[in-house]
C-alpha cells in the first residue's frame, strides 16, 4: 500500500476513533452510574431513612436491610421473579404482590440492558484507549487525551441538561419514562413497592447524576493534567 493510501486509512481511523471516544464516554459514564446505583446498598438505606419507610411500612430496620440486599441480589440473579420474605409483627409474608413482581421483572430487564450497554461502551472506549496509548510508541496519546476532554465536556453538558430537567419537573419526566418504558401499568400497583420506593427515585437519580459528574470531573482533571505535563515535550 502506498504512503497516500496509508495516510488516508490513518486519517479515517483517527476520525472514527475520535468520535467513538467522544460519543461513547458519556454512555459509559451514564451506564456505570446506573449500574452503581442499583447495586449500592447505601442508596437504598439512605432512601429508607430519609422517607421514614420503617414507619410507613411497619418494617423494622433489619427487615428493610434484608429488602435492600434482596433487591440487589435479584437484579443480579437469573431468577425471573423477585421473592423476598419479611417479618412484620412476628409474622412472615411475601413482600410483593404478583403485579409488583411483574413490574420488577420489567425493571430487571432494563437493568440488564444497562449492563450490556456498559460492557459494550467500556470495550469500545478501552480498545480505542489502548490503541492510542501503545500504537506507534504512543504518538497519539495527546490526541487521545484531547478526545477524552471533549467526551467529558459532552458528558457534563448532558448532566447539566438532565439535572435541570429533573429539578424543574421530575414527576412529569418520571411519568413519561414509565409510559414509554413499560407495556403495563403495574408500576402503579398498590402495595409495599410504592411504600418502599415512592420517594426514593428522585433522590436516587440526583445521587446518580452527581456520581456521574464526579467520575467525569476526575477523568477530565486527569486528562487535562496529562496534556499540561506533556505540552512542553511537544513544543
Amino acid at each position: 500500500m502506498d504512503t497516500c493510501g496509508e495516510s488516508m486509512i490513518l486519517k479515517v481511523a483517527g476520525v472514527t476513533g475520535r468520535w467513538i471516544i467522544i460519543l461513547c464516554l458519556p454512555v459509559l459514564l451514564l451506564s456505570a452510574s446506573i449500574a452503581w446505583g442499583f447495586n449500592s446498598l447505601w442508596i437504598y438505606q439512605y432512601g429508607f431513612q430519609k422517607y421514614n419507610v420503617s414507619q410507613t411500612t411497619g418494617l423494622p430496620s433489619a427487615e428493610l436491610e434484608k429488602v435492600a440486599k434482596g433487591m440487589i441480589s435479584y437484579f443480579n440473579s437469573g431468577g425471573e421473579y423477585v421473592q423476598i420474605t419479611v417479618t412484620k409483627d412476628s409474622a412472615p409474608f411475601e413482600l410483593f404482590t404478583f403485579e409488583e413482581q411483574i413490574h420488577l421483572k420489567d425493571v430487571k430487564q432494563l437493568v440488564w440492558l444497562d449492563y450490556r450497554i456498559l460492557i459494550i461502551s467500556f470495550i469500545l472506549v478501552l480498545s480505542y484507549s489502548l490503541i492510542s496509548i501503545f500504537w506507534h510508541q504512543g504518538v497519539y496519546r495527546r490526541q487521545w487525551a484531547r478526545n477524552i476532554v471533549w467526551g467529558i465536556c459532552l458528558s457534563l453538558g448532558l448532566i447539566l441538561v438532565a439535572g435541570t430537567a429533573v429539578l424543574i419537573d421530575f414527576n412529569w419526566l418520571w411519568l413519561q419514562f414509565h409510559l414509554l418504558s413499560f407495556s403495563n401499568d403495574f408500576w402503579s400497583a398498590e402495595g409495599y413497592m410504592i411504600r418502599l420506593f415512592g420517594g426514593f427515585w428522585y433522590d436516587a437519580i440526583l445521587i446518580g447524576v452527581a456520581f456521574m459528574a464526579g467520575l467525569a470531573i476526575l477523568l477530565g482533571i486527569a486528562s487535562l493534567t496529562y496534556l499540561r505535563l506533556t505540552r512542553s515535550l511537544c513544543e
